[in-house]
C-alpha cells in the first residue's frame, strides 16, 4: 500500500471517528430533576450490580454493558446484604437517600463497614473487592463509571432460601 492511500486511510478514520464523538457529545446533554429519574424504568439486578434479588436499578447515562461512561441508580430494599465482589472498571458513587454500610475487603466483615448517610461519597477501585449493606431503611446509591462493567463474586454467594 503506497504512504499516499494510509494517509488518505487515517485520515478518513481520524475524521470518522471524530465525527462520531461529535454526535455522541451532541447527543448527551442530559438535565434531569427527581420527579423525572423517578418516572425513569427500573429493572432487576443489571450489569454492574451486584445481582442480588430485590435490587433495581436506573440506567440514567450510557449503557454499562459498552465501552463508554454511564450513571445507574441502585434501589437496595431494607435489610440487604452484598457479599464481597468486584467490578473490572473505576467507579465513583454518591449515597441519594438512605444510610449504605461500606466496606473493602474479600470477605464481608461487619466491622469494616462505615455508616455512609446521604450525600456520602465512596470509590470502588477496579478489581478491588467490596462488600455492602443496608439498614432498616431502603438505600439509593448512584455509581458513575466507564464500560463495560460486570461483577465477580470474591466468595460463594450464599443461596437464597426456598420460598414457602
Amino acid at each position: 500500500m503506497s504512504w499516499r492511500k494510509v494517509l488518505l486511510t487515517g485520515a478518513l478514520a481520524a475524521a470518522f471517528l471524530y465525527a462520531a464523538g461529535r454526535a455522541q457529545e451532541a447527543g448527551s446533554q442530559l438535565r434531569l430533576i427527581p420527579s423525572e429519574i423517578d418516572a425513569l424504568s427500573q429493572t432487576g439486578p443489571s450489569a454492574g450490580t451486584s445481582g442480588v434479588s430485590g435490587i433495581q436499578t436506573r440506567v440514567l447515562k450510557g449503557d454499562p454493558t459498552r465501552s463508554a461512561l454511564y450513571t445507574i441508580q441502585l434501589l437496595v430494599p431494607a435489610n440487604t446484604r452484598i457479599e464481597s465482589h468486584d467490578h473490572p472498571d473505576d467507579r465513583v458513587a454518591t449515597v441519594i437517600s438512605g444510610t449504605w454500610y461500606f466496606g473493602y475487603g474479600s470477605r464481608f466483615e461487619e466491622s469494616r463497614l462505615k455508616a455512609l448517610p446521604p450525600g456520602s461519597f465512596y470509590t470502588e477501585p477496579p478489581n478491588e473487592p467490596h462488600f455492602a449493606r443496608t439498614g432498616n431503611t431502603a438505600v439509593v446509591v448512584q455509581i458513575t463509571g466507564f464500560g463495560p462493567t460486570g461483577t465477580r463474586y470474591t466468595e460463594a454467594r450464599p443461596a437464597m432460601p426456598p420460598k414457602p
